[in-house]
Protein backbone atom coordinates (compact mmCIF):
# COMPACT_ATOMS: atom_id res chain seq x y z
CA UNK A 1 0.00 0.00 0.00
CA UNK A 2 1.21 3.69 -1.00
CA UNK A 3 0.96 6.48 1.03
CA UNK A 4 -1.37 8.40 -1.18
CA UNK A 5 -3.63 5.37 -1.52
CA UNK A 6 -4.90 6.78 1.83
CA UNK A 7 -5.60 9.98 0.42
CA UNK A 8 -7.29 8.47 -2.66
CA UNK A 9 -10.00 6.24 -2.23
CA UNK A 10 -8.83 2.44 -4.28
CA UNK A 11 -11.73 2.32 -6.37
CA UNK A 12 -11.08 5.45 -8.26
CA UNK A 13 -10.48 4.63 -11.92
CA UNK A 14 -6.78 4.65 -13.29
CA UNK A 15 -5.65 6.37 -16.39
CA UNK A 16 -5.90 4.60 -19.58
CA UNK A 17 -2.40 4.89 -21.68
CA UNK A 18 -3.16 2.20 -23.95
CA UNK A 19 -3.47 4.14 -27.21
CA UNK A 20 -0.44 6.34 -26.48
CA UNK A 21 2.19 6.19 -28.99
CA UNK A 22 5.73 7.03 -29.45
CA UNK A 23 7.12 10.34 -31.11
CA UNK A 24 8.08 13.87 -30.67
CA UNK A 25 6.62 15.82 -28.97
CA UNK A 26 3.67 18.12 -30.93
CA UNK A 27 4.74 20.95 -28.53
CA UNK A 28 8.73 20.39 -29.41
CA UNK A 29 10.54 23.46 -31.64
CA UNK A 30 10.29 22.56 -35.38
CA UNK A 31 13.41 23.90 -37.05
CA UNK A 32 12.72 23.99 -40.94
CA UNK A 33 15.29 23.16 -43.18
CA UNK A 34 16.56 24.05 -46.38
CA UNK A 35 14.03 22.09 -48.37
CA UNK A 36 11.01 22.40 -45.90
CA UNK A 37 11.81 19.54 -44.58
CA UNK A 38 12.62 19.32 -40.38
CA UNK A 39 16.39 19.66 -40.12
CA UNK A 40 18.41 16.90 -38.11
CA UNK A 41 19.99 18.00 -35.30
CA UNK A 42 23.35 18.39 -37.11
CA UNK A 43 21.86 20.84 -39.23
CA UNK A 44 21.60 24.10 -37.26
CA UNK A 45 20.53 27.76 -38.12
CA UNK A 46 23.51 29.96 -38.66
CA UNK A 47 24.00 33.36 -38.39
CA UNK A 48 26.15 36.42 -38.92
CA UNK A 49 27.80 38.62 -36.46
CA UNK A 50 29.47 42.28 -37.39
CA UNK A 51 32.33 43.04 -34.34
CA UNK A 52 31.50 46.09 -32.64
CA UNK A 53 33.89 47.72 -30.16
CA UNK A 54 34.28 46.41 -27.06
CA UNK A 55 33.36 42.90 -27.92
CA UNK A 56 34.92 40.09 -27.17
CA UNK A 57 33.86 36.45 -28.12
CA UNK A 58 32.73 35.55 -24.45
CA UNK A 59 30.38 38.97 -24.75
CA UNK A 60 29.04 37.58 -28.26
CA UNK A 61 28.13 34.09 -26.99
CA UNK A 62 26.79 35.43 -24.16
CA UNK A 63 24.44 37.78 -26.07
CA UNK A 64 23.83 34.66 -28.64
CA UNK A 65 23.86 31.82 -26.87
CA UNK A 66 23.09 32.89 -22.69
CA UNK A 67 26.46 31.78 -22.02
CA UNK A 68 29.65 33.69 -21.77
CA UNK A 69 31.78 30.24 -21.65
CA UNK A 70 30.45 28.70 -25.36
CA UNK A 71 32.51 31.47 -26.91
CA UNK A 72 34.88 28.62 -28.23
CA UNK A 73 32.11 27.69 -30.13
CA UNK A 74 31.90 31.19 -32.22
CA UNK A 75 36.23 30.74 -32.17
CA UNK A 76 36.03 27.23 -33.73
CA UNK A 77 33.77 28.18 -36.46
CA UNK A 78 35.70 31.20 -37.63
CA UNK A 79 39.43 30.09 -37.26
CA UNK A 80 39.74 31.00 -40.54
CA UNK A 81 39.71 34.70 -39.34
CA UNK A 82 41.01 34.57 -35.94
CA UNK A 83 44.36 33.75 -35.06
CA UNK A 84 43.84 34.68 -31.27
CA UNK A 85 40.65 34.60 -29.61
CA UNK A 86 41.48 37.99 -27.21
CA UNK A 87 42.29 39.64 -30.39
CA UNK A 88 38.96 40.62 -32.49
CA UNK A 89 38.16 43.70 -34.27
CA UNK A 90 35.35 45.79 -35.13
CA UNK A 91 34.05 45.64 -38.65
CA UNK A 92 34.55 41.53 -38.86
CA UNK A 93 31.98 39.35 -39.44
CA UNK A 94 31.65 36.28 -38.01
CA UNK A 95 29.95 33.45 -38.29
CA UNK A 96 27.64 32.34 -35.18
CA UNK A 97 26.59 28.68 -35.37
Amino acid sequence: MGIFDKLKGKDEAKPDFSNVQSGSSSTAARTEGTSGTVASPTERQVRSYTVKRGDSLSKIAKQEYGDASQWRRIYDANRDQINDPDLIQPGWTLTIP
